[in-house]
């Protein structure tokens, strides 16, 4: 049985020591072990372009993209701002998260125009233990697919709440370590006004 046949609570369980397991030292919030999860979902789904987002600054910013070969629609590193793109459409309820064709919701949501045809669309936001939403995680093709199910849907979803973790547990280990540099500022302050008090009190 191949993992992504998993049913959601058993699927969120094995990505989830997937990548506790496989985890690299990177720095990054979003490390190699979920940009291997989400190339093997992109070839799951079959579907074009994969990518986690993050939202800051009215923006939503490509923090990995995963192409299908001979596709480079979007790159990671690229971005735009939120109000054109689909997932400021999904956010607010105006697309649905799952969508087989979004032609057929062109003027209903009223999406954004794009530089290339969007069919087939998935997404899911990434919400953080804060409640904060970091940003979404987005799956689409060029071509429409009446094949997708909510099954496919609750693999995105899963995916999602596991980077979300992921996050959520590198941006606490980046506040823990901030912490230890404001503690051990003071320190050093101290050590070096001892260190100016000797010399003095050599002359």
């Amino acid at each position: 049985m191949h993992i992504w046949d998993y049913a959601p609570d058993a699927l969120e369980v094995s990505v989830t020591e997937l990548i506790v397991t496989t985890a690299d030292q990177s720095d990054d919030l979003v490390d190699d072990t979920v940009r291997q999860v989400l190339h093997d979902l992109r070839e799951n789904l079959k579907m074009d372009v994969i990518f986690l987002s993050e939202i800051r600054d009215g923006k939503r910013m490509f923090k990995h993209v995963d192409n299908k070969p001979g596709c480079d629609l979007i790159a990671t590193g690229g971005g735009s701002r939120l109000e054109e793109s689909f997932c400021q459409c999904v956010l607010d309820g105006r697309l649905p998260k799952l969508v087989h064709d979004a032609e057929t919701h062109r003027k209903s949501a009223k999406l954004p125009d794009t530089p290339f045809r969007v069919g087939a669309h998935i997404s899911a936001p990434i919400v953080l233990a804060n409640g904060q939403v970091y940003g979404t995680l987005c799956t689409f093709s060029m071509a429409a697919d009446p094949t997708l199910t909510q099954k496919d849907l609750q693999k995105l979803e899963c995916v999602a709440r596991v980077a979300a973790k992921r996050i959520d547990l590198r941006l606490a280990q980046q506040r823990e370590e901030t912490i230890a540099g404001w503690q051990l500022q003071p320190l050093a302050d101290a050590q070096q006004k001892k260190d100016w008090s000797d010399k003095l009190g050599r002359k």
